[in-house]
């Protein structure tokens, strides 16, 4: 069912319109190098075959698993040479490109650069993730779109009664038809693929229709898109991250289970806990930055599948925990301020003063130790003299933290050098700031 011809190609409409490079790559018109970025099952090998089939070329494929730089520069030898004989020029296909090295992709830079080959290459990852600038620079990058639902559905129905598919030999029931739909995910190779495998049950059965319960029983699993080292690994743990900030916490649920079913890094995603946990909870509840270390140790210790219990709690956890981003405020305001340059010396009562002489220069005079006061807490400059007084930390009111922003009150008056306020009375009878 691969399509003879441009125009039997569904679904990238932009990619189509007269004089576009992808019409001239496959017509020959252009000499331009191309990199074809899409989904599985979006139509790059399709378009690849296409330009093979144009008769006033050379076309050559390879993919990216098996071939090395010396099997590229046998092609690139090869064309060299043809072209000097005034032979056809060759177009050379490379199939999954990413998984070329640095090395690899820079044995193409001079024949792409001088044209001795026109470059074909396709790639599910992001080009600007996994393919050299210098190469990216020379190719012109066309992005194709995942298929849409119709556009699947179409090419099913297509394939029921081409001539090249199953010319009519089963009928797809509706609800078959939006099964298999579903489970391609937009991906028509899964489509067609799961078509034939039900065509092939309900005939085994002697059938003439593929009904749902055909379809459920020829596949019964999604596909998942998801690419570990591209810009989908970043989409959906962004999408992670914001659901738990939002508070959403069966769509955290949901990022996390699409993550965990991917295959994605389960140390990758125990990572993102413990920083969200800082990050984004703080003070509101410092339980959630042990709940988070915990999962990332049980990951480590005990290892999937067993942990994934382990990340989907400390997922609910943080979910549904009060937020606030107090502490990365405070960090963040803190840094910006030494970045600007801010912070004089180190105040002399707060110098070390262990070392030979120390005392000598004056370091550690006039230091008291807030051990030795009844409260715990003394009046004293502890930032530089020009961050004196400067608020950095801002709790909110949010669970936990409007305790903490209470007892900060309290301790910023005494430390600056303000009157205690009455506290209730410790164990020991002595009051408390």
């Amino acid at each position: 069912m691969r399509p003879a011809h441009l125009d039997e190609l569904v679904g990238q409409q932009h990619l189509l319109a007269p004089g576009s490079p992808l019409r001239q790559l496959v017509s020959g018109d252009s000499p331009q190098s191309v990199i074809l970025w899409g989904p599985p099952g979006s139509g790059k090998t399709t378009i690849a075959h296409l330009v093979a089939q144009a008769a006033d070329r050379t076309f050559v494929a390879m993919s990216a698993l098996n071939a090395g730089v010396k099997d590229v520069r046998g092609v690139i030898d090869a064309a060299r040479t043809r072209r000097r004989a005034g032979g056809s020029p060759t177009v050379l296909f490379i199939d999954e490109v990413h998984r070329f090295s640095r090395t690899q992709q820079d044995s193409l830079l001079s024949a792409v650069e001088d044209r001795t080959v026109t470059l074909l290459a396709a790639t599910t990852e992001n080009p600007y993730f996994s393919v050299i600038s210098p190469l990216l620079s020379r190719c012109v990058l066309l992005t194709l779109h995942a298929l849409t639902e119709a556009d699947v559905t179409g090419l099913l129905r297509r394939a029921l009664t081409d001539d090249r598919g199953l010319a009519g030999a089963v009928e797809l029931a509706p609800e078959a038809e939006a099964h298999l739909v579903r489970l391609a995910g937009g991906d028509v190779r899964k489509a067609l693929t799961a078509l034939e495998a039900a065509a092939q049950s309900a005939t085994a059965v002697g059938q003439r229709q593929v009904d749902l319960a055909t379809a459920e029983q020829a596949v019964d699993v999604a596909a998942v898109r998801y690419d570990r080292a591209g810009d989908a690994h970043y989409d959906v743990v962004s999408a992670f991250i914001k659901s738990m900030r939002g508070s959403d916490v069966d769509a955290a649920l949901h990022w996390l289970a699409r993550m965990l079913v991917a295959g994605e890094d389960a140390r990758f995603i125990a990572r993102r806990l413990v920083i969200f946990a800082s990050e984004d909870v703080g003070m509101a509840d410092p339980s959630a930055l042990s709940v988070a270390t915990a999962a990332a140790y049980a990951v480590e210790r005990v290892g999937l599948p067993e942990a994934q219990l382990n990340l989907a709690q400390a997922t609910v956890h943080l979910a549904t925990a009060p937020k606030s981003n107090a502490v990365t405020a405070a960090l963040g305001a803190a840094v910006a301020d030494v970045r600007a340059g801010k912070g004089g010396p180190v105040p002399r009562h707060l110098r070390d003063a262990h070392y030979q002489g120390a005392q000598g220069l004056g370091h550690g005079a006039g230091y008291q130790y807030p051990h030795d006061h009844p409260h715990g807490v003394v009046a004293a400059q502890y930032p530089p003299a020009d961050l004196a007084g400067v608020d950095y930390y801002r709790p909110t009111q949010y669970g936990a933290e409007r305790e903490v922003a209470e007892r900060v009150t309290r301790l910023r008056r005494v430390v600056r050098g303000g009157p205690a306020d009455p506290s209730p009375p410790s164990t020991s009878g002595e009051e408390q700031v």
